[in-house]
């Protein structure tokens, strides 16, 4: 088997898995909704959209992969290399607007950025302990 035809064969199976992860996310997802215990309509929804919404952001990666690997093995030509960018263009659009839908953020945020610091800052009312000064540090002079 030549070098091409494995490429090829990869390129496929990566859209195969693409495919896949989104047809079994899907369902997935919709038995979690059926067999999960009852939840309110509003909760139960946000569930299922959730767990689709991940089906579909894993799908596309495999996609965008596959894309890669075909364009890649082919002989690159101007038409070739900008079919991949518009195509990437656009999954990787589809990727942001799904991440920032479903969790509230865009992806190169972290979570504690959104939620705040883990602690919040003393107030007033807290007690205040001083810092010792660095071993170093001049101290002051008694007069």
């Amino acid at each position: 088997m030549e070098v091409g035809s494995l490429v090829s064969l990869a390129a496929q199976l990566m859209e195969w898995a693409g495919v896949g992860s989104m047809v079994l996310g899907a369902v997935l997802a919709l038995v979690l909704l059926v067999t999960g215990k009852p939840l309110p309509a509003g909760e139960a929804y946000r569930r299922f959209r959730l767990n689709l919404g991940r089906a579909i952001l894993l799908g596309l990666e495999f996609l965008v992969a596959a894309d890669i690997i075909r364009t890649v093995s082919q002989r690159p030509t101007l038409d070739g290399v900008l079919v991949l960018g518009l195509i990437v263009l656009i999954r990787t659009f589809l990727s942001f607007t799904l991440t920032v839908e479903l969790e509230g953020r865009w992806p190169w945020q972290h979570r504690e950025d959104i939620a705040g610091p883990a602690h919040p800052p003393p107030t007033s009312s807290t007690p205040q302990h001083p810092v010792p000064p660095a071993p170093d540090a001049p101290r002051p002079v008694k007069h």
